[in-house]
């Protein structure tokens, strides 16, 4: 940490002061829009962004061993995750718009720093209301994500070329793709080696260690806030999807790929924990990293999006994740198409989320906060959704009917696209 910590203070430091000292705007763009600093501040972003959501993700796998000690059904057991992205959508509408309000550094430091108790919550939860409770903070606070990726938007604006905005957005997002995948895996190992608990222990040390080093490396300066109250920087997240048909339009097709999201991964740890598998929770979380391809892929479609591809990307990303619920289906032939399919699935997933968010970020760059707040509220709605009536799927049809549910999911998704692409501009 020290020496990234290094590089983030000789670049990009000196270059914001610099900036901040300068008397022309213009010149100060001039000098840095051929930098490697958005590169780097934005690995940095990456690495806060892929540890805040993890928190998010920890309880997928671990669904079975919390059902088990708190007597609750697996049919209902998903409700811990469905609560978690309840608390995340509602930090994404009372705290992210903070962020077009606030200075953005004490608001990322102090949400992180909140975390730190909210993960050891959870850790020490005695029983069930306990454990629903902590598990909704959690959500609350892991919008800190989202803080950051705006924060990303508007430093690359600042002091890179407009170009730049999609590969940024792209790197910080692989961040966060990567967190996903390894809160799983990771989650599955602490299991097995000291209990569910163990994770939510850890991540509360890492983002303790984090939240040290955000607050010694981020700019203490921040851009010019707009001048309104509380209650009408609420109202206004409403109002730009009124205003902006790429955020209505993009925010729909988000709540349905990350319906079909959680209808894939919660309910996943059952038929794997279960005969003919027998997996260990290590095992299962392993999976998490089929998906791995998922974060190449956001990568790739920042670029993209960059040069004008943004509804060709929409459009074959949605097309795979529709095609990928083939092999998911026949994973009690193989296991092989199991993460044949994960690795599909994954990567149309984070191509279609990178490209959403650099078209909607193409407007009204006042309102990054909000505009992040907005389409993520369907972000995680959806999400919430799906672990609920997935879990209550398989224990209604099993496996072969939660991939049914995934497959018509995605197809909706697809079809949603289909009939709207001509409404939004293409980049």
């Amino acid at each position: 940490m020290k020496n990234l910590q290094d590089i983030v203070e000789g670049g990009a430091g000196e270059n914001w002061s610099a900036g901040k000292a300068s008397s022309s705007k213009t010149d100060a763009r001039a000098s840095t829009s051929h930098s490697s600093l958005p590169r780097r501040l934005s690995l940095v972003f990456a690495v806060a962004c892929g540890l805040a959501v993890a928190n998010v993700y920890y309880a997928q796998p671990l669904l079975d061993a919390m059902a088990v000690e708190f007597g609750i059904r697996e049919s209902t057991i998903g409700v811990v995750v469905t609560i978690t992205q309840i608390g995340y959508a509602l930090g994404l509408l009372l705290l992210v718009p903070l962020g077009d309000l606030l200075n953005r550094r004490r608001l990322i430091v102090g949400q992180s720093a909140l975390s730190v108790a909210a993960l050891a919550a959870v850790g020490f939860s005695p029983n069930s209301t306990l454990l629903f409770i902590s598990s909704a903070l959690v959500g609350l606070l892991a919008v800190v994500t989202q803080v950051l990726v705006a924060f990303s938007a508007a430093f690359s604006a600042a002091l890179a070329t407009p170009a730049e905005r999609g590969r940024v957005v792209g790197t910080v997002t692989s961040g966060i793709v990567i967190g996903i995948l390894l809160a799983r895996t990771i989650a599955g190992f602490m299991a097995d080696l000291a209990g569910w608990r163990a994770i939510y222990f850890l991540s509360a040390a890492l983002t303790l260690l984090i939240t040290v080093m955000l607050f010694r490396v981020l700019p203490p300066h921040d851009e010019v806030k707009e001048k309104i109250a509380y209650p009408q920087l609420l109202r206004s997240v409403f109002m730009l999807f009124l205003e902006e048909p790429i955020l209505r339009i993009r925010a729909l097709i988000a709540f349905l790929i990350f319906t079909s999201t959680s209808v894939l991964w919660t309910p996943m740890v059952f038929p794997l924990s279960q005969p003919p598998f027998s997996l260990s929770h290590t095992e299962i979380g392993l999976f998490g990293l089929a998906g791995a391809a998922g974060a190449l892929g956001a990568a790739r479609a920042g670029q993209m999006a960059d040069r004008g591809w943004s509804q060709k990307v929409s459009g074959t990303g949605l097309l795979i994740m529709s095609l990928s619920w083939l092999p998911i289906g026949f994973t009690f032939h193989s296991l092989w198409a199991l993460i044949a399919g994960v690795i599909v699935f994954d990567l149309g997933l984070q191509a279609v989320h990178v490209t959403n968010q650099s078209m909607i970020y193409s407007v009204r760059p006042e309102a990054h906060s909000r505009l992040t707040a907005g389409y993520m509220i369907f972000y995680s709605l959806g999400s919430a959704v799906g672990s609920f009536i997935s879990t209550v799927v398989y224990a209604w049809a099993g496996w072969s009917g939660v991939c049914l549910l995934g497959s018509a999911i995605s197809f909706l998704a697809l079809l949603f696209w289909a009939f709207t692409r001509q409404l939004t501009p293409t980049a």
